[in-house]
């Protein structure tokens, strides 16, 4: 009985171990890839959640305007519900990343269950736009080894971030979200904002879209060029 319960530990251990990359102070020190970190004079931008054809599309206008490219990592569900804005977001010159199919937890998901979730996300976006995705992001920012496994065997590269504007919050502003981008930004590396509010419902995707603005001229005040990822 104490080996299977031993056993058991180790299991649960060992699929919950890549969720420490969640700490971004470990994973900037030890996989700085994974943490978004770009060669110096680069930043990345990236939105999670959607896509949302009441949000997305009003991002995609902003980014227009200022003649920014940026990676949206998308959630299966939403694409599916929202084909013509997935088009969208690459007719306008922007890549397309893996967010899952929904915004549950990998933890708490089998390593069938995750991959066939990534792999339906993936095929879908290829479909509908004849390109394959190349990027993954876990729902929350958190991997499980399965999922490590499954972006492996389906051509995508892990990627979290190397700072956020905590867009998602209840009675988030403008003015905080910039503040904190742009407090740990540096001479470079990878944004997450959100373009969507479908995991929380709180219309803080607006907030966000009046941040945009700010946070592109703070980049480029610091001398810093917009591309992908990597």
């Amino acid at each position: 009985m104490k080996a299977v319960v031993a056993a058991s530990a180790f299991a649960l251990a060992a699929h919950a171990a890549p969720a420490a990359a969640f700490l971004p102070g470990p994973r900037r020190a030890l996989l700085p890839r994974l943490a978004g970190v770009t060669e110096p004079g680069r930043v990345a931008l990236t939105f999670d959640d959607g896509p949302d054809p009441a949000s997305t599309p009003q991002f995609l206008r902003v980014l227009a305007e200022h003649d920014v490219r940026a990676t949206f990592f998308l959630l299966g569900a939403e694409a599916r519900k929202s084909p013509d804005v997935v088009r969208r977001i690459v007719d306008g010159g922007h890549d397309l990343g893996v967010h899952g199919w929904d915004h549950r937890c990998l933890l708490r998901r089998t390593p069938r269950a995750t991959h066939r979730d990534l792999r339906a996300t993936r095929d879908l976006l290829h479909r509908l736009t004849g390109t394959p995705p190349r990027w993954f992001r876990p729902p929350y920012g958190v991997f499980s080894t399965a999922s490590l496994v499954s972006a492996r065997r389906l051509g995508l590269v892990p990627l979290l971030w190397s700072t956020w504007g905590f867009d998602w919050t209840e009675g988030c502003t403008p003015e905080s979200i910039h503040r904190r981008v742009c407090a740990r930004l540096g001479r470079g590396g990878t944004i997450l904002l959100h373009d969507s509010d479908v995991t929380t419902g709180n219309g803080a995707w607006r907030a966000t879209l009046g941040a945009l603005p700010a946070i592109i001229a703070d980049c480029r005040g610091r001398g810093l060029t917009f591309g992908p990822p990597a």
